[in-house]
């Protein structure tokens, strides 16, 4: 009941977010590919392979939600297995769970937070994406990548991992026309510096929001079936005790007929 009361604001709130996310990234994949990566830090693409990945992963702070939280820790070690190079993975860590597993399996950990995922606010976003920027702009990572739970519906929340810098530069398509030509007012370098560390800040923010749904979600539907096996369990069990009740009662009028019988 706590959580389906929480849940409709923070789907509300995950719903008048989506919108800005969504279309600021799409821009920014299709304006990466037709501009110089020189004109800011956060365009660099790695010259070598991407060998010192930042993982920054969102988890619950609390438990009973079902798979929310090992379905994120799962996909994280998946992640990290897959890179091959679990020495030289750095993790970037909010929510309690998360944190709690993987420092105690000694990884790297350039950042961590917990209790903030129930009342997200834009500024948790922003610390945890200026701790990104600044080990990608200095060099100690090649690319940030981010994991967490998508809130699709009450029923099924979705885990995603996607690359959040550097910027993914999206394939120029043949068949949709000419691509389009930005005009930049003052100029580019001073719209990147703005533009592109919010459009970070604002990828951590929507993730954190749809995690904060997505947890509702969870937890009421894993509440629900805890109720409904607890329901079953006491019916069954109270069919149990009635059927020893009864049988012990019909054994002891049996026992009192026969030893009056027997008298």
């Amino acid at each position: 009941m706590i959580a389906a009361s929480r849940l409709k604001r923070a789907q509300d709130r995950v719903v008048a977010a989506r919108p800005f996310a969504q279309r600021m990234q799409t821009v920014l994949n299709g304006l990466v590919a037709r501009v110089d990566q020189d004109l800011h830090p956060l365009l660099r693409q790695p010259d070598g392979p991407d060998n010192r990945p930042l993982l920054i992963v969102v988890s619950g702070d609390r438990g009973l939600a079902g798979s929310f939280n090992s379905n994120i820790i799962k996909a994280a070690g998946q992640f990290i297995v897959e890179r091959g190079r679990t020495g030289e993975m750095t993790l970037s860590l909010i929510g309690r769970k998360g944190r709690d597993f993987f420092k105690r399996r000694g990884f790297a950990v350039n950042y961590e937070v917990a209790g903030i995922l129930a009342k997200a606010t834009f500024r948790d976003a922003a610390d945890a994406a200026d701790a990104a920027i600044d080990d990608f702009v200095s060099g100690r990572v090649t690319s940030v990548h981010l994991v967490y739970n998508e809130f699709k519906s009450v029923m099924t929340q979705r885990v995603v991992v996607t690359q959040i810098l550097p910027i993914p530069r999206l394939e120029a398509d043949a068949t949709a026309g000419p691509a389009t030509e930005y005009l930049y007012e003052p100029g580019p370098q001073e719209i990147f510096a703005a533009l592109l560390p919010r459009y970070v800040q604002v990828q951590i923010y929507r993730a954190l929001l749809e995690s904060n749904a997505a947890f509702f979600a969870a937890q009421m539907t894993a509440m629900d079936a805890a109720t409904r096996n607890s329901t079953d369990m006491i019916e069954n069990l109270t069919l149990y005790m009635n059927k020893v009740r009864q049988a012990a009662i019909t054994r002891e009028i049996i026992e009192v007929v026969s030893g009056a019988a027997a008298t």
